[in-house]
């Protein structure tokens, strides 16, 4: 076990390396704009008075943001501008992926805990590595929240919170994943540390001085978070265990985090222009606010501009601390307006460098109350894929580019295209030229990612294909249920016009089998109210829908389910009332085994898969074993797959790998799968727990398997530090890809 886990460290390392090496990067075209996205946290369209028009707010409600309505008047806003998901974890995956999360292991919710293992998997491109390897440099400031890990004190990874030395670099973090510099909160700012400004020691008689510094220390101890991180540096760590310093300019103080960010995008902004290695390159900026998540704790200025206490309704009436925590979003926004503006571009003489900046605004999630002001018209909140879980506001301007004029003297434009954050990703791949991920060819990366640059621009886009939304908490027993939206269809030469919105329960997403449960055309009910589901003439519309979601949820991405057959096959492991299956038949006793599924009706009739068992330490006297809940090896405790065994699948043709069904039964849902020499991903079970223990469902979405390459099943610990699995392989859904 020594031998192996030192190999799999080794494996890990290759993956989860800490050095970023730019060598041979292409320098940017000198037309390459410079990119700010600003993403703030639980923001609604009411909250912007971008929107008021739109959302109907009256003026004596409506908290006014001076800084957007200028953006949107130099540029765009979008009317029908959604994330991919209604909690933020899993849109920040999408956003960075241009993938749909659920097609992560979280099917629902967001990263748990201190820590939360990176969701990101380590070869999959994100918007910052696409653009790095385009020759931009690349920050970050602000809530990251889609995992870290940790380091022990020996300097291995760490399994989790519990045992990781705060004092050691972090062993992933932002930049493992694309950027240059990081100034981060591990999650909400309430999450990511203890506030210090709570345990401060106040000029006290000494006894009430011990106490609260007792109470200090033990606040200080509790599982709430690293507090700043720079980079891998936990900034306020100190020597005493996971208490972070509560003094100093590196103590977590929640109510400075709005103008700690604020300054340290300026700084990335200004050292970058400084740098006469840099100063020719384009900058990206990733800005993702902690406001206004609750609790809500805004700064008391941020570059002189009073926050505070400054927020006022359109009307001139003050307002709560709530809107104050928004409004500084606007005074972040308007400073990296006004910087822009009064700084020339290094790479246009005679121009400041808001002409060939794309900066663009938007929101990680609907707002966080459910109100009828910060929604606007529509229905719901944060955690709803009712509309106002997920629409959100989005500005962006472009004058170079074409996205608005930059004039503040102007209206700005307005686009009712369908956009989701998930595009950003083919987006900005257009706007550079850059071909996307060939996922045919099994290349991982934008899966559901699609350009909206003619939307931007105000051009006609092309046809979209499906939008989907997941995690919705009106679904009770399992938040996992989703909604897919297509818009004006036409089904078997009738014409569907409206924008029809299909929702289905969690079955969609944990094993890939759609159920709708309501149907609504927001063309003529943008409210959601009018449930259409089970109306007669509608009877083709929703079989449409239903099919094309079917199909778009279990083929890895849009473009893979147009390079694949739409026929599924399977291979059955289970045995059935000790009546063990025709492939369990045929595999069990062996150490490798060949299956042929056919199917006359394909134009590849004929499949072969090759099963191999593969036992701990190299022990190849070991067979695959069949039982009530599927394929395991014989070596172990168990005749499942457990001690660092593994599973591996070769197919005699390329495919698209739709789901692997693992059951855990009394065993452990742990260890990690790979494909070929990509980077391992984490397994989940069918019946794991669906919170503490990642998400249950399929295994789904793992992409492509090409033709020789093995798809391998491990029960060793993911990371080899995390818990070992013990589980069967009960089924396996493939697509055969078509012939080039």
């Amino acid at each position: 076990m020594r031998l192996a886990s030192a190999f799999l460290m080794m494996c890990f390392a290759c993956w989860w390396g800490v050095s970023v090496d730019h060598g041979g990067i292409p320098r940017a075209n000198a037309a390459s704009p410079n990119i700010i996205l600003f993403m703030a946290d639980d923001m609604g369209m009411g909250d912007s008075s971008v929107y008021q028009d739109f959302t109907g707010n009256s003026s004596a409600e409506q908290v006014a943001t001076p800084n957007m309505e200028r953006l949107a008047r130099m540029g765009v806003r979008f009317t029908d501008a959604h994330t991919p998901s209604s909690r933020c974890t899993s849109t920040r995956y999408g956003l960075l992926t241009g993938r749909f999360p659920w097609r992560s292991r979280l099917k629902h919710w967001v990263l748990f805990g201190s820590q939360g293992d990176p969701l990101i998997e380590a070869d999959r491109p994100t918007l910052a590595s696409l653009l790095r390897d385009q020759g931009y440099a690349t920050g970050m400031v602000g809530k990251w929240h889609v995992g870290l890990r940790y380091r022990q004190s020996n300097g291995q990874p760490a399994a989790g919170w519990e045992d990781a030395d705060l004092s050691q670099p972090l062993h992933t973090s932002p930049l493992d994943f694309g950027f240059d510099s990081a100034w981060i909160t591990s999650r909400s700012h309430a999450t990511s540390g203890p506030d210090a400004a709570k345990l401060a020691e106040p000029a006290t008689p000494p006894r009430r001085q011990r106490k609260r510094q007792s109470e200090a220390t033990a606040t200080a101890e509790n599982n709430v978070g690293p507090g700043h991180i720079h980079g891998r540096t936990v900034m306020a760590a100190s020597p005493n265990g996971k208490q972070l310093r509560a003094t100093g300019d590196d103590a977590y103080v929640w109510h400075d985090l709005g103008k700690r960010h604020s300054d340290h995008a300026v700084e990335f902004l200004e050292s970058h222009l400084q740098d006469a290695t840099t100063a020719t390159q384009p900058f990206f900026l990733y800005y993702a606010s902690n406001s206004n998540h609750s609790p809500y704790t805004p700064s008391e200025f941020i570059a002189g501009h009073p926050v505070a206490g400054a927020a006022v309704t359109k009307s001139g009436a003050k307002m709560d601390v709530r809107h104050d925590f928004v409004y500084e979003n606007d005074v972040a926004l308007g400073r990296l307006l006004d910087w822009l503006q009064a700084t020339p571009d290094p790479r246009s003489p005679g121009q400041p460098l808001i002409e060939n900046t794309l900066l663009i605004f938007t929101s990680d999630n609907g707002a966080e109350i459910n109100s009828p002001v910060a929604s606007g018209p529509f229905r719901s909140h944060k955690g709803s894929v009712y509309e106002g879980g997920h629409r959100v506001p989005l500005l962006a301007a472009w004058p170079k580019g074409g996205v608005g004029d930059g004039s503040t003297d102007t209206p700005g434009g307005t686009r009712e295209a369908l956009v989701g954050l998930q595009d950003l990703y083919a987006t900005f791949s257009e706007i550079l030229q850059v071909e996307l991920p060939d996922n045919a060819r099994g290349e991982r990366g934008a899966e559901d990612s699609f350009s909206a640059l003619a939307a931007f621009q105000g051009r006609t886009a092309l046809t979209r294909p499906p939008m989907f939304f997941n995690d919705h908490k009106q679904s009770k027993q399992d938040h996992a249920a989703c909604a897919v939206r297509v818009d004006s269809p036409t089904v078997q030469g009738q014409a569907f016009p409206g924008k029809w919105k299909l929702f289905f329960t969690p079955s969609l997403i944990r094993t890939g089998t759609p159920l709708p449960t309501e149907l609504y055309n927001l063309s003529e009910d943008p409210v959601e109210t009018k449930n259409l589901l089970g109306e007669k003439p509608l009877e083709r519309l929703v079989a449409f829908l239903t099919h094309e979601a079917k199909q778009h949820r279990n083929a890895g991405g849009y473009r893979l389910n147009q390079a694949a057959q739409s026929t599924s096959r399977s291979l059955h492991f289970t045995s059935h009332r000790g009546d063990p299956t025709t492939v369990a038949k045929q595999v069990a006793g062996q150490r490798t085994a060949e299956v042929t599924l056919q199917n006359s009706q394909a134009p590849i009739s004929d499949l072969t898969v090759i099963c191999t068992a593969y036992g701990a330490n190299g022990n190849t006297s070991c067979e695959l074993t069949c039982t009530l809940a599927g394929l395991g090896v014989s070596t172990g405790a168990s005749p499942a797959c457990d001690a660092s065994e593994a599973i591996g699948f070769q197919f005699s043709h390329s495919v698209v790998v739709e789901s692997v069904t693992l059951v855990a039964g009394s065993g452990q849902c742990g260890g990690f799968y790979t494909i070929g020499d990509k980077a391992p991903s984490q397994v989940y079970c069918m019946d794991a727990d669906n919170d503490e223990q990642d998400q249950s469902g399929n295994v789904s979405d793992l992409g492509v398997v090409l033709d020789g390459e093995v798809l391998r099943f491990d029960s060793s610990p993911f990371m080899g530090v995390e818990p070992q699995g013990e589980w069967s392989i009960a089924k396996i859904v493939v697509r055969v890809l078509n012939a080039e």
